[in-house]
């Protein structure tokens, strides 16, 4: 199969970090202003565009896919970039443990003050994805 079609191992694993989180938020506010843009110029038109959807074979709680690679054990139980397309311009983040399950948390901030690079945050996510 073509090397394109296989995510990398180092391309497909990255932490994330508040330059991340800073990215998301700006592909949030740029998909925002094509949506004003679109949406003023087919005002009077009917016309629908196509809705990316979530990749069934990376939904939560199921096993990350092979294809994927090994993830580093340094990267086990750490908070991800999530790799699905879907949510590229969604604040989320995803945790994938030892059993290779995904799991996906919100970035927002937790109770309006706890973020998601809170320490006590971080402790209740690897207690919660704890096999």
């Amino acid at each position: 199969m073509d090397p394109l079609f296989w995510p990398s191992e180092t391309n497909s694993f990255r932490r994330f970090t508040p330059e991340s989180l800073a990215a998301i938020e700006e592909r949030i506010a740029k998909k925002k202003k094509q949506q004003d843009k679109v949406n003023q110029n087919n005002k009077d038109q009917g016309v629908e565009e196509d809705k990316l959807t979530p990749q069934l074979d990376l939904k939560t709680c199921k096993k990350l896919p092979s294809l994927y690679g090994d993830l580093p054990v340094e990267l086990i139980g750490e908070p991800l970039e999530d790799f699905d397309p879907y949510y590229s311009d969604h604040k989320t983040f995803m945790v994938i443990n030892k059993r290779r399950t995904i799991f996906r948390f919100t970035a927002t901030p937790a109770l309006c003050i706890v973020g998601p690079f809170n320490p006590v945050r971080k402790a209740a996510i690897k207690i919660l994805i704890h096999s």
